[in-house]
């Protein structure tokens, strides 16, 4: 696998932190889950639940060594400075001073460990007048601007129903660590260094024309429902099949024009209301409304066979029902099906990207509390029975 040889700690905790360590871990990683002794990372006791374990945890501690470390006592601070002298790459989540507190800032890891990659995910980053805030990934997403333009006119500005800030911020952190990795190995300084990573800077980062759009123009984007200011036609339109969408996006020429054709509209093709990408957008109501009515009085099936044979640029938006019956999803394996020891067959999501060589997998599902203790505090770190026993007293693991 890609990054096989490469040792990660991942010291974080719920989402922004550890689902970076996942990725990374599916790569061939080897990632080693720091928990605390009493209770483990909180993300055990999120839903979906099944006979009192979360399913959530199955998938984001898969292909992880899990050992129990307490950062805070000093002899899980002793620990961990051994374990970090292994490593790589340390991930952290904790809010900036937290592992300051525990001793374990980045200057200490580096006296321990010069070529370690130190990254850390907080909700304003290490530095600036909001830096020890706590944050979220909700309210990362909300500074981040987005919602300001995400929803309906009439409507309160729309969150993701997911974790998507903490998800890209920690996508984000891979892609930062990976590039410290080439400059330390490949470009020649051979040191570490310390990565910063907020929650609401990645997700920011992708608001880039709404930033040059102000600074030029003074421009504020709006709440649009599902139709853009950029390109017209782009919407999400009912079909005659009850609860069954589709979506569309068309906004160059030539897709317009195979769009219309598959309507039976070609007259739209130029008409002066739609005769650009600017006219559709001024007059995208019109518009709408008549690719609506259309698909309307159609079944789904019938919408879809006839976008396929007029090749537009359109899809059913699929619930997880469908995307479990999809050939697609299917043929290219983005379910995988592992054995687990507690609930047996469990499927989940695969591992991407692809590569032609040394591709990712999914090897085993997230387990129990402290299951590699033993592996990496004797076989690793070369700890005694009794030095174990020990540590275990002083609840540091």
């Amino acid at each position: 696998m890609v990054l096989e040889g490469l040792r990660v700690i991942d010291a974080g905790t719920m989402v922004a932190g550890p689902f970076g360590g996942t990725l990374l871990a599916d790569l061939g990683a080897d990632v080693i889950k720091v928990e605390r002794p009493n209770g483990g990372d909180p993300m055990r006791e999120w839903s979906p639940m099944k006979d009192g374990r979360s399913l959530w945890w199955k998938v984001t501690a898969r292909n992880k060594r899990l050992i129990t470390l307490d950062l805070s006592t000093p002899t899980g601070r002793e620990l961990f400075l051994r374990l970090v002298k292994t490593a790589d790459v340390v991930i952290e989540n904790f809010r900036p001073g937290t592992f300051e507190r525990w001793g374990l800032s980045y200057d200490a890891l580096k006296e321990a460990n010069p070529k370690l990659i130190f990254v850390r995910v907080s909700g304003y980053g290490q530095t600036g007048p909001y830096a020890h805030r706590p944050g979220y990934g909700t309210v990362a997403e909300g500074i981040s601007g987005i919602p300001s333009f995400t929803g309906f006119p009439d409507k309160p500005p729309t969150l993701s129903a997911f974790p998507l800030a903490d998800a890209l911020a920690a996508v984000f952190g891979v892609m930062g660590l990976l590039a410290a990795i080439y400059e330390r190995d490949v470009s020649g300084s051979g040191e570490g260094q310390e990565i910063d990573v907020s929650l609401y800077e990645p997700i920011f980062r992708l608001a880039e024309s709404q930033v040059v759009g102000y600074d030029q123009l003074g421009l504020v984007k709006g709440r649009r429902g599902n139709r853009f200011e950029e390109d017209s036609p782009r919407n999400v339109y009912e079909t005659a099949t009850e609860g069954q969408w589709i979506t569309i996006s068309a906004s160059s020429d030539r897709t317009f024009a195979r769009l219309a054709a598959a309507i039976g509209r070609t007259d739209l093709i130029h008409d002066p209301l739609f005769r650009d990408n600017a006219s559709r957008i001024e007059n995208d109501e019109v518009l709408d409304n008549i690719i609506a009515a259309w698909i309307k009085d159609r079944p789904i099936e019938e919408v879809l066979k006839t976008f396929e044979n007029f090749d537009v640029v359109a899809g059913r938006i699929y619930d997880v029902r469908d995307i479990f019956n999809d050939i697609h999803y299917r043929e290219r394996n983005d379910i995988v099906e592992i054995a687990d020891p507690d609930f047996g067959p469990l499927k989940m999501p695969g591992v991407f990207p692809r590569f032609s060589r040394g591709a990712g997998s999914v090897r085993w599902s997230g387990g129990a509390l402290g299951q590699h203790n033993t592996e990496i505090y004797k076989g690793l770190l070369g700890l005694t029975d009794d030095e174990m026993a020990a540590a275990k007293e002083k609840g540091a693991i």
